[in-house]
């Protein structure tokens, strides 16, 4: 990548790039150009022109760089093994990173010792020395780190957290949810290396929707790991399920599974009512809310959109307001602190406490923003996890 004579100052959000209306945007480079980020992220960028502009791409692929580069009119291209040139290039401000779970650590270290902010992918990384280590990095070099939670912008579920907190419901006593998809043989959410398995993939959104609708963090977690006779999971669990035990003696409860039907869907029961997502995680599909007090059932329904779009709004907007984003790093350390307690209490069979940490804020009504649904691209060297 051809460096640029007036580089940008990404610690402050000072950008070169400008609408047309001389409005600051932030320069992005997408690294990893997966399904996810060829379904998802790269469509979304044309819905975040007003203050988000995607200049580089980053894979291993030359194929996809080509093509990709060519399809969304994108500058520039770079291989992994000259990341840091692309980083130290100042052609670009952020990184949004599409990248297998055991990555995020050494791409998120490399953006932060650049000055280059972080958009990082869910689950945040394999364990909470790894968690701890981005932050510090991002705080040493003081760029945002955030974690791509999407339902932390989707209306659907910004709706249930205003609802439970409201009181709607009464206390909210009990949560139980189930997440479950095929997986394809061969997917490398299959490979134990690349920090896969239902857990990080699937349960990681239990676990966020359990906290943020209890508004609280649980101190114990009781789990067990399942797996038939499928060659699939030679290296991962097929299924995971757990119990957390939360403060004021409530418990939240979930299946996430490789080997399953697709399904879901969240339930939140309480003293007055009972509140149900159904579907409640997916990012392509409408989703679906049911409150029911004393006998009377209301139904809404939130239709499909971009969630990834808002995402980039959300992150650009505090890059160049200087403002903390919501789901940060604690956020995504919050979540995998816990995914490591019941990967022990699966292996060891027997309950893990849970060291107390901070409350965290959780996502609010005014992080809600619409986008329209995007179309889904034609895949170049990709596909889709599930069958």
């Amino acid at each position: 990548m051809a460096r640029e004579s007036n580089s940008p100052n990404p610690k402050n959000g000072h950008s070169n790039g400008k609408n047309g209306h001389g409005k600051r945007k932030v320069r992005y480079a997408v690294v990893g150009l997966g399904y996810i980020s060829q379904v998802a992220v790269l469509p979304a960028f044309a819905h975040a022109r007003e203050n988000s502009e995607l200049v580089a791409l980053v894979s291993g692929d030359a194929e996809k760089l080509e093509t990709l580069s060519e399809k969304y009119k994108v500058p520039h291209t770079c291989r992994y093994e000259r990341y840091e040139d692309c980083l130290s290039s100042g052609e670009i401000d952020a990184v949004y990173l599409g990248l297998p779970n055991n990555l995020h650590r050494q791409y998120a270290e490399a953006a932060a010792k650049a000055g280059v902010h972080v958009l990082c992918e869910k689950p945040m990384a394999k364990d909470e020395q790894e968690c701890e280590a981005m932050i510090q990095a991002a705080a040493q070099q003081n760029v945002k780190l955030m974690i791509a939670y999407r339902l932390h912008f989707e209306a659907g579920n910004l709706a249930a957290v205003a609802a439970v907190r409201e009181g709607k419901i009464g206390e909210p006593r009990i949560f139980r949810s189930a997440f479950s998809q095929q997986v394809t043989s061969g997917n490398m959410r299959l490979a134990s290396e690349e920090g896969g398995g239902p857990i990080y993939d699937l349960g990681v959104y239990c676990i966020n929707a359990a906290r943020y609708l209890f508004e609280s963090e649980p101190y114990e977690v009781f789990a067990y790991n399942a797996t038939g006779k499928d060659q699939r999971f030679e290296e991962v669990p097929e299924m995971t399920a757990a119990v957390m035990r939360f403060p004021g003696d409530r418990l939240a409860a979930f299946q996430c599974s490789f080997g399953a039907a697709d399904r879901s869907s969240y339930e939140v029961i309480g003293t007055k009512g009972v509140l149900k997502m159904d579907p409640a995680y997916e990012m392509v599909e409408d989703l679906r809310s049911e409150i029911t007090v004393e006998g009377r059932t209301r139904i809404s329904t939130f239709k499909k959109r971009d969630q990834f779009g808002p995402e980039l709004l959300y992150f650009s907007d505090c890059i160049l307001q200087d403002k903390n984003p919501e789901p940060d790093g604690r956020e995504g350390l919050a979540d995998v602190r816990v995914i490591t307690a019941i990967l022990e209490s699966a292996r060891t069979g027997k309950p893990v406490s849970l060291t107390p940490i901070e409350k965290r804020q959780g996502p609010t009504i005014e992080q809600e923003m619409r986008r329209p649904p995007v179309e889904k691209p034609k895949l170049i060297h990709a596909e889709s996890p599930s069958r």
